[in-house]
């Protein structure tokens, strides 16, 4: 079998490959035998006649044809293993010769896994934040818990700040309705800032059953395109106001809690979950800046179509699961942002190229240092998953496939990679 590799550009390879009549053969007989078993041959079981027979069936050209995909399958693998060749994607076939009693030619077009040089990381020195929570996220947190147990009554007064109340309100841009603008026995907390700017102030005074009309200029950078920077029409009725009474914070306050013995308790555990929740978000913050700068002081091949493609429909996939789970749809979001799937695609295409370096980045990595999982560290995993969703069906048989075990070996390998570059790159305190 001859082979011919030519480098193509956007990181794809071209590869010939040539096969003699004899090394054609064995995938000829194979082409017969299955032909055989799906035709009636008189004197014959199925799949029993021989070479010479079928041909006189069905034609030397039926059987050459046959015979080509069980052929290109075996010689491609071949052939990339031979030019120490790792490829992504099917390859795109085409024939260059097949007819009986002739050499047969084909070439094969596939991408291939970007080759990288990694750089100097040893050299890398990153900043961490200090982990602190201050007095404020103390506080805050605390108000937080007051709330939630706040006492609400229905009152007969004027709607003043700290109040709860409950509203009817329509919107209309240039005296058209706005789309999804109107909303009935609608909650807010007057002071809470949780509508736009100035809203919750017009609030101020009205009683029960009281209406009033009026404009707002929503910001320049609110999230529905059509209403950023516009003036906007109101009309607000007030069906309930509420007085909400906050418990004081004391130490049977936190008694009502269940779990602290004193407020002094409660505020060291709200302080601690504090810097624990800040200190995921600095790792994972620290963790892609270490992988950013890997990637700018190495250098890779062309990154193929195919692996751009996939990263970002992996990604548009990615944000449509996230959607969903919030309650959006995603043609709606795609309305708001006035993109189709194809252009978000587009968008999507240099963070896509990051991953993919990263991804590579972390096979190189794992491969110099030899950094493994084992199989005892990869059942342990599987078993805390079991654990966590073991109690449905469906997912108990996806985490039992080999594939997700597959996946599991990537994720717990990427895992100790991070960690490695966590020891050698140079990490202070800013």
């Amino acid at each position: 079998m001859k082979t011919e590799v030519k480098k193509l550009e956007r990181g794809q390879v071209e590869i010939t490959i040539e096969m003699t009549v004899d090394e054609y053969q064995p995938f000829l007989e194979q082409a017969a035998k299955a032909i055989s078993e799906n035709i009636k041959v008189p004197g014959f079981r199925p799949g029993k006649a021989g070479y010479d027979i079928v041909k006189q069936k069905v034609g030397e050209a039926e059987i050459w044809q046959e015979a080509l995909e069980l052929a290109v399958h075996k010689t491609f693998l071949k052939a990339i293993d031979e030019n120490n060749l790792i490829t992504v994607g099917n390859p795109k076939v085409d024939i260059v010769k097949l007819a009986p009693g002739n050499p047969v030619i084909y070439k094969a077009t596939v991408g291939l896994l970007p080759k990288a040089e990694i750089g100097d990381y040893a050299k890398i020195k990153i900043n961490k934040t200090p982990i602190t929570a201050s007095d404020d996220q103390i506080k805050a947190a605390l108000a937080n818990l007051q709330k939630m147990y706040a006492k609400e009554t229905l009152v007969d007064k004027k709607a003043a700040t700290g109040d709860k109340v409950e509203i009817n309100f329509e919107t209309f841009l240039d005296k058209i309705p706005v789309d999804k603008g109107q909303s009935e026995k609608f909650p807010l907390v007057i002071g809470e800032k949780t509508f736009i700017p100035g809203f919750e102030e017009e609030l101020i005074g009205l009683g029960k059953d009281e209406t009033k009309q009026f404009q707002l200029k929503f910001p320049q950078n609110y999230h529905q395109k059509n209403l950023a920077g516009k003036l906007v029409d109101f009309k607000v009725k007030m069906n309930a106001v509420y007085q909400l009474d906050l418990p004081e914070l004391n130490d049977e306050f936190t008694k009502r809690l269940g779990e602290f013995k004193d407020l002094a308790e409660l505020k060291d555990r709200i302080a601690q979950n504090i810097r624990d929740e800040a200190e995921v978000k600095e790792n994972q913050k620290l963790e892609e800046e270490m992988i950013d700068k890997i990637i700018e002081v190495s250098t890779f091949d062309d990154v193929p179509d195919i692996l751009i493609n996939s990263e970002t429909n992996k990604m548009v996939e990615e944000l449509e699961h996230n959607l969903a789970g919030n309650g959006l749809k995603f043609d709606d979001y795609l309305v708001h942002l006035k993109k189709t799937r194809e252009e978000l695609l587009l968008d999507f295409v240099p963070q896509a190229i990051k991953r993919v370096k990263s991804a590579i980045i972390i096979r190189r990595i794992a491969e110099i240092q030899k950094i493994t999982v084992t199989d005892k560290e990869l059942d342990n995993e599987v078993e805390k998953t079991i654990s966590m969703y073991g109690h449905d069906p469906e997912v108990l048989k996806n985490i039992k496939q080999p594939a997700y075990r597959s996946y599991l070996r990537n994720i717990l390998t990427a895992r100790k990679v991070i960690d490695y570059f966590k020891s050698v790159i140079i990490v202070s305190k800013a």
